[in-house]
């Protein structure tokens, strides 16, 4: 279900707020479109910092393994990445599936310690709001329906209760087989 309670432009604020911090600089300096490696200078261990303040801005849990490492583990070694750390095709078609043209740069044989300087804040907020979009629709423990008072964490309204999101890793799992099911990746 997509949720109509956090918008994409408040997701968006609070990805460069969380890059901002995290890197020591200005968020209104910070684009949707700049890469966080290329345009901010951010390394490998930020990327830790940076899930890490968007979790608790929102009370959601961030993959902690890639896509990549998600399509080796449920189709098999050498499926995404081959011998010499390339991207493979079916890795590329799989990519390709999950963010359409936002990456044109996705290729086979791309040496995948590049993949990630093609992340933006935008494609960040998109993650994020893949995990927002997993809010049932009402509250499974009052039926109750949900709000925000901040337009970040979401409550209900009847008990207080905090949303329950499905988490990154298992929301890339569902995707992963319902691609391969629908496209025939693999």
């Amino acid at each position: 279900m997509a949720q109509n309670i956090i918008t994409e432009e408040k997701v968006i604020e609070e990805v460069k707020k969380a890059v901002a911090e995290t890197l020591s600089g200005d968020a209104g300096a910070i684009q949707p479109d700049n890469s966080l490696i290329k345009d901010l200078g951010a390394e490998s261990l930020d990327f830790l910092d940076i899930n890490y303040r968007i979790e608790q801005a929102f009370g959601i849990k961030m993959a902690r393994h890639f896509i990549l490492e998600h399509i080796e583990e449920m189709f098999g070694e050498g499926t995404a990445i081959d011998e010499n750390g390339q991207l493979t095709e079916k890795a590329v078609q799989f990519l390709k599936a999950r963010y359409g043209e936002a990456f044109p740069g996705f290729r086979a044989n791309m040496d995948m310690d590049e993949v990630p300087s093609l992340f933006t804040i935008r494609t960040m907020a998109g993650g994020v709001m893949d995990i927002l979009n997993t809010l049932p629709e009402k509250c499974p423990k009052c039926g109750g329906a949900w709000k925000s008072d901040d337009g970040v964490k979401v409550l209900c309204g009847s008990c207080s209760e905090p949303a329950a999101y499905t988490n990154g890793d298992d929301l890339i799992k569902e995707w992963l087989t319902r691609i391969q099911e629908e496209k025939k990746i693999c």
